[in-house]
């Protein structure tokens, strides 16, 4: 398969013009040689890149500035007339638009998901002008939450979030739901779990279904935060599922990891077996109250010891173990001004701006390997080969990683 027929459609029209263009020195006549720092993209979404494209015999490289005009050539009128109105509703703050926003790149319909890159494409455009504008620092505040199942996160969530709103900020949550394995349906009841915070309208909360996608996230949850923080939301909360040792990919969306854990957690030996402790910028103990404070005091103690063998993942920044009550509010402005502490320190040193750019290429890799993997399932002469290969493993006649092998090759050999 050639590279113009894995472009999205909003692209491959333009690209087929310019593949017609007839001579290389007519190109490299009619477009001016540019600088590697002109391929970053300006503050009003213009993009230069290089492409190579074979035509007629010919390898001809060519530089496309691509404005916001170009990422909507291929949408009718009507589709234009809807990015348009979820566009200028989000970026004035409408909750249902918003909402709607998220739904359309939820969607798994081919042409909703063009439409939905599109829409991404215009809110990203429109951050980055803003952050130039504010010298390139970003003006919101991404945070994951993690932890086993029962260790209070949507509790923490709803004082903390009260917290931050009557502070004058604007919270928005992604609470992540488990799918069921049989049905494949989820509860999507978090917001019963906040009911004060669920009626607060500096508040959003989105439950989303995890739909199979492992690491206690959803397919889309980059999507949801870059359309949250265009709806006006400066700090986001990802609140994941229960996870166990090693799933945390929520750590590749967000500025911040908080790991929270109940006190009776497990000893000092099993923080360090943790794979995600490795991962946590700040640790929390919850429910330390009544009964479980000396328990709590014990585990925070245990944790500290356990972190002083991790090695530094920053230059500028140590991460803490504490103790809160989301049930009494203590600790939980101390936390926050902890979290601050870390957001300031990671910007003036520069992490936090390099950590958000190799967020965007981890992402890119994974909506690649999605796709590619959609594309694999669905392609005519594999999609006939599938099932006659799941008899072949399941009766034993064909080892796995051999029909695997041979599946790959006849892939291959269709392109």
């Amino acid at each position: 398969m050639t590279i113009p027929t894995l472009l999205l459609s909003p692209y491959r029209r333009l690209l087929t013009r310019l593949s017609r263009v007839p001579s290389p020195q007519l190109l490299h006549s009619s477009l001016p040689t540019l600088h590697p720092r002109d391929a970053l993209p300006n503050s009003f979404g213009h993009h230069c890149s290089k492409r190579v494209l074979l035509s007629d015999g010919f390898r001809r490289t060519l530089c496309i500035r691509a404005t916001l005009k170009d990422h909507t050539e291929g949408l009718s009128d009507k589709e234009q007339r809807f990015v348009d109105r979820l566009y200028m509703g989000l970026v004035q703050g409408q909750r249902a638009c918003l909402a709607e926003a998220i739904t359309l790149v939820e969607s798994t319909h081919t042409r909703k998901k063009e439409l939905a890159q599109v829409l991404l494409q215009r809110v990203l455009a429109h951050q980055r002008e803003r952050e130039l504008q504010n010298h390139g620092k970003p003006f919101t505040f991404r945070v994951g939450l993690s932890g086993p199942p029962g260790a209070g996160k949507s509790t923490f969530i709803e004082c903390f979030g009260k917290m931050l709103t009557e502070r004058g900020h604007r919270l928005s949550v992604l609470a992540v739901d488990p799918s069921s394995c049989t049905s494949g349906g989820s509860l999507l009841g978090d917001k019963t779990r906040m009911t004060e915070l669920s009626r607060d309208m500096n508040a959003y909360i989105r439950p989303s279904p995890t739909s199979g996608t492992l690491g206690g996230v959803t397919r889309t949850t980059n999507e949801a935060i870059v359309l949250c923080e265009g709806g006006g939301y400066d700090i986001i909360l990802i609140e994941t599922v229960g996870v166990g040792q090693s799933e945390f990919a929520v750590a590749d969306m967000v500025d911040m990891f908080v790991l929270l854990l109940p006190p009776a957690g497990g000893d000092e030996l099993q923080g360090i077996k943790r794979g995600i402790i490795e991962m946590a910028d700040l640790v929390v103990i919850t429910k330390s109250d009544g009964d479980l404070v000396v328990p709590a005091r014990r585990i925070q103690a245990e944790y500290v010891s356990a972190l002083k063998l991790l090695r530094r993942r920053s230059e500028v920044w140590r991460p803490k173990v504490i103790r809160i009550s989301a049930r009494s509010g203590e600790g939980i402005t101390e936390m926050w001004d902890i979290m601050r502490e870390f957001q300031h320190r990671m910007l003036a040193s520069g992490e936090l701006a390099a950590k958000r750019q190799t967020q965007h290429k981890v992402w890119m890799w994974n909506l690649i390997q999605e796709n590619v993997l959609e594309h694999f399932k669905t392609h005519p002469s594999i999609r006939e080969q599938i099932p006659l290969m799941e008899r072949e493993v399941l009766s034993g006649a064909l080892s796995p990683g051999r029909a695997a092998d041979l599946l790959l090759k006849a892939f291959k050999s269709r392109h």
